[in-house]
């Protein structure tokens, strides 16, 4: 499956941005959802705001 999060991505590209960050974070939670079964959805829109939806087997 493919990965749908990419790593290391920031939207915001400036050093001096004060809440830092590694871009890992997204990646790493990704792994953990698809490595016990289930799916992660993202949708974003500009100005409004980000959902993420995960889905796990019961």
């Amino acid at each position: 499956m493919p990965n749908t999060i990419n790593r290391f991505y920031r939207a915001d590209h400036s050093r001096t941005r004060p809440s830092g960050g590694t871009g890992l974070g997204l990646a790493i939670a990704e792994q953990n959802v698809l490595l016990h079964g289930g799916s992660i959805g993202v949708h974003s829109e500009p100005g409004k705001g980000t959902v993420f939806t995960v889905l796990l087997p019961a």
